[in-house]
């Protein structure tokens, strides 16, 4: 699969799915945030769990284009029947992308992270909900642990990264391709040195192309294993056994940096939360199964964490 597990569907295009049968609220946080709020139907104070996706233009339900699995939206939907309210929105460069206004060089991680701690803001002041909680998948665990440090009860980690996006990369290559392994240690090393770099091998310009290096730069600014640190709230670190995109390793890499982390490793459940029987072919086709269930486990762990 050369180098597509790297860093995943990064940059493609979007697509939605609808669900109708729940207590949906349509909210635009700022002009380039808007999400979907689930919020169980009762007379009291709800907790309320914010859901940050993964890499790439992820629409609120999870989905890009070409691949419409639904997972962010069938995760809300299990937390909503076990009465815990949800916040699930598109990222900034989907709408960008409608309005043909993203320019790959312009984006910066810190943006993404900007957007999470808007929207906590945004809900700290929504007087429905008693308390926070930050679910962040993929890419959306180091978004999610970088902006809970404003201050919300929990931080639930999914399938996140336990190094930093460089050495992430490298070990990839490792087993992927060896013989980009020093090319790409090497440019790495420039890139975080000088902010560009301009001497790796050809077979890395989908990672080092000069639009996308700005964004990977300010995105190795963040490590995960330091960041997890600095929380001092109940940390939950679920990976799925079948995850063929981040390997069980990197959430025992978070458990060492936070020891007192709850630490949760699904049987067969791969990246997108799906339960996974058989090969990685079966594990490749459920990206694009739209109505293929969420496993169950994953949103008992969440609810009786998050219930605590």
């Amino acid at each position: 699969m050369k180098h597509s597990l790297i860093i995943f569907l990064l940059f493609i295009g979007i697509a939605t799915a609808q669900n109708k049968k729940y207590n949906a609220e349509n909210i635009s946080i700022t002009p380039l945030v808007d999400g979907t709020l689930l919020i169980p139907e009762n007379n009291e104070k709800q907790v309320l769990a914010i859901i940050i996706g993964d890499s790439g233009p992820v629409d609120r339900n999870g989905n890009q284009q070409m691949m419409v699995n639904n997972s962010l939206k069938l995760l809300a939907e299990g937390l909503y029947q076990n009465n815990i309210a949800s916040f699930r929105y598109d990222k900034r460069i989907v709408k960008q992308m409608k309005s043909r206004a993203l320019t790959e060089k312009n984006i910066q991680f810190d943006d993404f992270i900007d957007d999470a701690i808007a929207i906590i803001q945004y809900f700290k002041k929504d007087n429905r909900f008693s308390e926070i909680h930050i679910i962040g998948h993929g890419q959306g665990s180091l978004v999610g642990m970088v902006a809970a440090q404003k201050g919300v009860a929990s931080f639930i980690s999914i399938a996140g990264a336990g190094q930093e996006l460089d050495d992430l990369i490298v070990a990839q290559l490792e087993q992927q391709s060896p013989g980009l392994v020093e090319s790409a240690r090497n440019s790495f090393d420039e890139l975080r040195a000088n902010g560009a770099a301009y001497n790796y091998s050809p077979g890395l310009a989908s990672i080092f192309r000069k639009e996308l290096q700005p964004f990977i730069y300010t995105w190795m600014q963040y490590n995960p294993n330091t960041e997890i640190k600095k929380l001092d709230i109940p940390v939950l670190i679920i990976n799925g056994e079948k995850d063929i995109q981040v390997q069980v390793s990197e959430a025992e890499l978070l458990k060492k940096a936070q020891p007192d982390a709850e630490y949760e490793i699904i049987p067969n459940m791969n990246h997108i939360f799906k339960e996974i029987e058989g090969n990685d072919l079966e594990n490749s086709k459920s990206y694009n199964i739209y109505n293929l269930p969420v496993i169950p486990k994953l949103i008992s762990v969440i609810s009786d964490f998050v219930k605590k």
